[in-house]
């Protein structure tokens, strides 16, 4: 799947309610994100698997076809165990969360682990531990809605999302992640200050150049 169309999908799955007039294949949107190895698209799996089952999306056997390593496999049948703790964590109550247990893969003392880590809000198990519990559990909680969203609501999600977008289109993935650092006045290591002022800046002084700008805004419009 082409990393724009991957971005759109997640768009549309984690926000179910915007209706967008254009399909989504939810199955292998969830299989890119188990490959993706992004810890903070797979904290947001719950999320995208609930929608997914909402709207009557997920086929388990849809999912697995797409991941032929057997890593990738193990793993995304761990986020979807960790994803029905969750669900059991929140009390959901809907059809679709006791259907999650009948999938052939299901293991009870696993589930009961998982749940443990939510319940006692403590770190998850060393298979997913570059996953946070807390901010899965706040990721679910702020997206997934027994109903309709408030305007102001999804304006503010929607702008989340369409920065991350165009944060991709001009940074690359590090490039990224050091100009969040700063942005936040989170510290970093010499070689990141280094990097931050031999490449990132350079990019960010461009972009706030104001003839840029407006250029680039006459361009778009065209």
């Amino acid at each position: 799947m082409k990393k724009e169309k991957f971005l759109k999908n997640l768009n549309l799955l984690g926000y179910p309610l915007f209706d967008s007039g254009e399909s989504v294949d939810a199955n292998e949107t969830l299989a890119e994100v188990v490959k993706s190895k992004n810890p903070r698209m797979q904290e947001g799996f719950p999320l995208l698997l609930a929608n997914s089952l909402e709207e009557n999306y997920f086929k388990n056997v849809s999912v697995e076809k797409h991941l032929t390593k057997k890593a990738d496999k193990t793993y995304y049948r761990r986020l979807v165990l960790l994803s029905l703790a969750l669900y059991k964590y929140l009390k959901l109550d809907y059809p679709w969360v006791d259907k999650l247990g009948l999938l052939p893969f299901f293991d009870e003392k696993l589930l009961r682990k998982y749940f443990e880590c939510f319940a006692k809000k403590a770190k998850l198990t060393k298979d997913v531990k570059e996953l946070s519990s807390d901010r899965m559990v706040t990721t679910f909680k702020r997206y997934f809605r027994e109903s309709s969203l408030a305007l102001d609501e999804y304006v503010e999600m929607k702008k989340e999302a369409d920065l991350e977008y165009s944060l991709s289109r001009v940074f690359s993935k590090k490039q990224k992640e050091l100009f969040l650092k700063k942005l936040k006045g989170e510290k970093m290591t010499k070689t990141e200050r280094e990097y931050y002022s031999r490449s990132v800046k350079k990019k960010v002084l461009a972009l706030a150049n104001p003839g840029l700008h407006d250029l680039a805004s006459k361009l778009a419009k065209e």
